[in-house]
């Protein structure tokens, strides 16, 4: 699979304020991938440059196969970008907001009838077509955002805080339009505040702390990191309990709920040899769970700083 987007020492200061410090990244092309920090950690910096919004003061980066310093106009024409807040036109129905959009993009107007009739079908927008925007809930909104950026059918999306302040119910809705955007083909770079968002989401994530990357992988990869991941194994009799504590070094058991928390870093190699180690000894666990620590935990670790206090 080829890279969408791959940054290499990207570097912005201002003034005396190093605001990304050596940035290296590589997106795959149709993949989710998320860049978590706290708030001033550099993320809507690192979307302004990869957008060609701001010019970079060191690194070398390529979108969609084009040097953003050198091919500015090529990048732009491959991306669409939603930014914190829905950039519509309130004064203007959702239909006009589209229809405005494909006037502006010369390339797409000859079949601009149809692309805005597509869009308002696909986002569940026709019964509110000719409804002024300032009568749109926050997550009808984001919709209609998200619909404009697609009249000039970008193969990747940067989507800036996408659902923050939208109520759970449109936040959900908006993942399942991510998530058919991407198995269309899109990439999407999305920032996010909440972390269960990229979690759900993506299929990689990199966290971003004072202008440095601090991690990068898989949310699973980062969640093994984080020490706190564990088997819990749960047994019917208390001699089952008390056996398989002898054999477990390290475990701490619940007495009263008859289970053994066993260490493990989760992965197929450990359980499996957990699993030997009871058929060993002739013992079987009623229920088997394996708990990791959740992206919460990863964030607090690495970065020092709460979802909460990230949040404000």
């Amino acid at each position: 699979m080829t890279d969408a987007i791959t940054a290499s020492g990207l570097r912005k200061s201002y003034q005396d304020k190093v605001v990304l410090d050596g940035i290296d990244l590589d997106v795959r092309a149709g993949s989710i991938f998320s860049l978590l920090g706290p708030n001033g950690a550099g993320k809507t910096t690192t979307v302004n440059v990869l957008t060609t919004l701001i010019k970079a003061d060191g690194g070398t980066v390529r979108v969609a196969g084009h040097d953003i310093a050198t091919e500015a106009k090529a990048v732009r024409a491959a991306i669409g970008v939603t930014g914190q807040f829905a950039a519509v036109d309130e004064l203007l129905t959702g239909q006009e907001n589209l229809q405005l959009m494909v006037d502006l993009n010369r390339a797409r107007a000859k079949d601009g009838k149809r692309i805005v009739t597509e869009l308002l079908e696909r986002f569940d927008l026709v019964e509110s077509a000719q409804k002024p925007a300032s009568t749109y809930s926050g997550g009808m909104r984001r919709k209609l955002d998200l619909a404009m950026t697609l009249v000039g059918n970008p193969r990747i999306i940067f989507l800036d805080e996408p659902t923050t302040g939208l109520d759970p119910r449109s936040r959900r809705t908006m993942w399942e339009i991510i998530r058919e955007l991407v198995s269309d083909g899109v990439t999407i770079f999305l920032t996010t505040q909440y972390l269960e968002e990229a979690d759900q989401l993506a299929d990689r994530v990199a966290v971003l702390d004072k202008g440095r990357l601090v991690a990068q992988g898989t949310p699973d990869e980062l969640k093994r990191q984080i020490p706190g991941t564990h088997v819990r194994l749960r047994f019917t009799t208390t001699a089952e309990l008390d056996s398989a504590a002898r054999i477990l070094p390290g475990s701490t058991r619940d007495d009263d709920a008859l289970t053994l928390r066993v260490p493990s870093d989760g992965g197929t190699k450990s359980l499996r040899s957990l699993l030997d180690r009871l058929d060993e000894y002739s013992l079987s666990a009623e229920t088997f769970t394996v708990h990791t620590p959740d992206l919460d935990d990863v964030f607090l670790a690495l970065t020092g700083h709460t979802t909460e206090v990230a949040a404000k």
